[in-house]
């Protein structure tokens, strides 16, 4: 595997699984597992929707970008990014350069279930949060496409499964790289 791209990425909307999937991941791997939600509220002292409230989602954004940056540094993470890190292209540069990306795909309706309760998602504290995530669908799928090694229906998938056929082609990866 290139020495530079040394860490396993998970980018999707929110409620996607790159929680779930990356702790999962990171513990068969015996990796560190990081997410950048929790590492910026960890960094702040505040949670999301606070940082939202008085920053405003650009705010945010500068927070998250800077996150990645310096967590895209270390060797051998497992990081679940935020749904729209994306959309900063010098983070999908960075997420690029320094790892694997996997793309958990989810349908919209699918996160709806996942998401109706979570008062820590800003962007869907709305009055038709379905739109809003096929809104967001429509403006984050493509980029990430565009940086996806490997693309995971995460609906279909259990965890544990997902898990398993990232490991199988993190592995054929890695043999075909060596």
């Amino acid at each position: 595997m290139n020495g530079q791209r040394h860490n396993i990425y998970l980018v999707g909307l929110m409620g996607s699984g790159k929680t779930t999937i990356g702790r999962a991941l990171a513990r068969r791997m015996g990796r560190r597992f990081v997410d950048t939600d929790h590492e910026i509220e960890a960094r702040t002292g505040v949670r999301i929707p606070t940082i939202f409230e008085l920053e405003g989602e650009a705010g945010f954004r500068r927070r998250e970008a800077q996150t990645i940056v310096e967590l895209s540094e270390e060797a051998g993470i497992v990081l679940a990014t935020g749904g729209g890190a994306i959309l900063d292209p010098e983070n999908r540069k960075v997420l690029r350069r320094t790892g694997w990306v996997v793309y958990l795909d989810v349908p919209t309706h699918v996160l709806l279930e996942r998401t109706r309760h979570d008062t820590n998602r800003p962007l869907l504290q709305v009055a038709d949060p379905l739109g809003k995530l096929n809104a967001l669908r429509t403006q984050r799928d493509p980029l990430y496409r565009e940086i996806a090694d490997i693309i995971v229906d995460g609906a279909r998938h259990h965890s544990h499964t997902a898990v398993s056929r990232i490991l199988k082609e993190w592995e054929q990866l890695c043999v075909h790289s060596t």
